[in-house]
């Protein structure tokens, strides 16, 4: 295993299970003692973990993973999802992607549509520096990036800035990523920012669609973003657990599973 895969598959067993030690690590991805600790030191460096006396924990901020190691996790759930999403677009319309490994897929299910061309293309209006530089090249794709403050973590623009353009447009449909999606809390994300921005711009939209995969249904995170009434459709993949599904739909969205 390559070691930038290495260190993807440490996070998300870290994410999962809160604490590893180096032999567990060894077993698993069958590297040398000296390369698995080698390994935990870097990510200790970049404060993705904290380093324990035989292995790690979690940090506090653990589940809000730099977008460049999360977007290497469930990446053909979101590549179903993102399919799924871009059925949904039609040539014309203007769509809005927050930020998210999730929504990051979607652009490029947008961007491989050959169809936009030839009726005129699509407009997307992003907070995310890393969709609109993905879709910049993209003759058929007018993207229009809101100002901001950048978060280091997640690429995403945020503060009054970004809230300053999306009160002056009007989007067709939105697609937002999530850190979390309860029946019952509805959207949410861990950054209070983000979900700011988030809100504003489901608000603006028509119709506005959560995007995420299974692992975070059935998930609280620390702040609300918004319930059936500002969302009232979730996309999520075929890996679902049957009763979240069943409690989203009882509560009024409407779920299509990748």
């Amino acid at each position: 295993m390559k070691r930038a895969a290495r260190l993807n598959a440490i996070l998300d067993l870290l994410a999962a299970k809160g604490e590893v030690t180096v032999e567990e690590l060894v077993e698993q991805f069958e590297a040398s003692s000296a390369t698995t600790r080698r390994d935990l030191d870097t990510l200790a460096e970049q404060r993705l973990l904290t380093r324990t006396h035989g292995g790690a924990v979690a940090q506090t901020v653990a589940y809000e993973l730099p977008i460049r190691y999360k977007s290497h996790l469930r990446t053909h759930e979101k590549e179903s999802i993102a399919q799924t999403a871009a059925g949904l677009v039609a040539p014309g319309m203007v769509v809005g992607l927050s930020g998210g490994t999730t929504t990051t897929a979607i652009a490029a299910a947008l961007a491989a549509r050959d169809d936009l061309a030839a009726n005129g293309g699509i407009t997307v209006v992003t907070n995310a520096v890393n969709i609109a530089a993905q879709l910049a090249t993209r003759p058929e794709i007018k993207v229009v990036v809101t100002g901001g403050v950048i978060h280091s973590r997640s690429y995403e623009l945020v503060g009054p800035f970004v809230e300053q353009l999306l009160r002056g447009v009007r989007l067709d449909i939105a697609f937002i990523g999530v850190n979390g999606m309860d029946a019952l809390a509805g959207a949410t994300t861990q950054d209070e920012r983000e979900a700011a921005v988030n809100r504003m711009m489901a608000e603006r939209a028509r119709r506005a669609v959560v995007v995420t995969d299974a692992s975070k249904l059935g998930v609280e995170a620390f702040t609300a973003v918004g319930g059936v009434d500002l969302f009232p459709t979730v996309i999520t993949d075929a890996g679902a657990d049957a009763e979240a599904l069943a409690s989203l739909r009882a509560a009024g969205y409407v779920v299509l599973v990748a």
